[in-house]
Formats: C-alpha cells, structure tokens, sequence
C-alpha cells in the first residue's frame, strides 16, 4: 500500500515497515540530483522532522519524516549514485526505511488519487 505527502514523498508500507522517497514528480522538478545526505539508521523520528536532504543542479531541499517511528535501514546506494534517484525515483531510489510508531500516521497521508490532484 502506498501512501503521498504534501512535500512530494512517497511512503510504502509493508508489515510495519515504511519505504520513503521523492516522488517521481519531485525528482522532475528538482532536475538532475547531484546528493543525498540520508539520515543515520537508529535514529527515533517524529512526523515533520526534517531527516535528510537532497540536492540538486537547481537547489537544496530538505525530505520530513512522513511519520514517527525509528530509521531502520538507508539507501547507501544513494551516496555512490545519486542520480539514481532521477533514473527510478520511486523505486531503486527509495532513501530510507522507517518502523512505524502509529500505524494512523499512514493512514492519514494522502492516497494515490488525491495526490494527482495535488500536483495537477
């Protein structure tokens, strides 16, 4: 299940585990990514949090944290490559992995139909 925040992330959901990134919208926005600087796994979050950030040839944008809960696991690829993210921004380029403190966080960010609405 896949949810959407106003700040053009993507938040995946499986089995308590969330997998967050830009949307594929944000990285067409932000143009070519030259870093990402992730947020280190361990760390306790809160919603709105700002975690991590990604930059690009036209600007510097901070991620939030979608959700509370604990970093569980980062997208090292990232560092190495960070125009992956414009290659398969909502796939292989996902930057981290959350456990999620309350699941109603989730369900309260947008869903598919009402982020096309967002950006249309």
């Amino acid at each position: 299940m896949q949810r959407y925040t106003e700040d053009h992330e993507y938040v995946r959901l499986e089995g308590g585990i969330t997998t967050v990134g830009i949307t594929n919208h944000a990285q067409e926005q932000l143009g070519d990514v030259v870093f990402v600087d992730l947020p280190e796994v361990g760390k306790t979050v809160a919603k709105g949090d700002e975690i991590a950030v990604v930059e690009s040839v036209k600007a510097a944008s901070e991620i939030y944290a979608p959700l509370s809960g604990e970093i569980v696991e980062v997208n090292e690829a990232l560092t190495d490559n960070p125009a992956l993210v414009n290659e398969d921004a909502e796939g292989k380029a996902w930057f981290f992995k959350i456990k999620i403190a309350a699941s109603a966080e989730f369900e309260a960010l947008m869903d598919e139909a009402a982020y096309k609405q967002l950006i249309t």
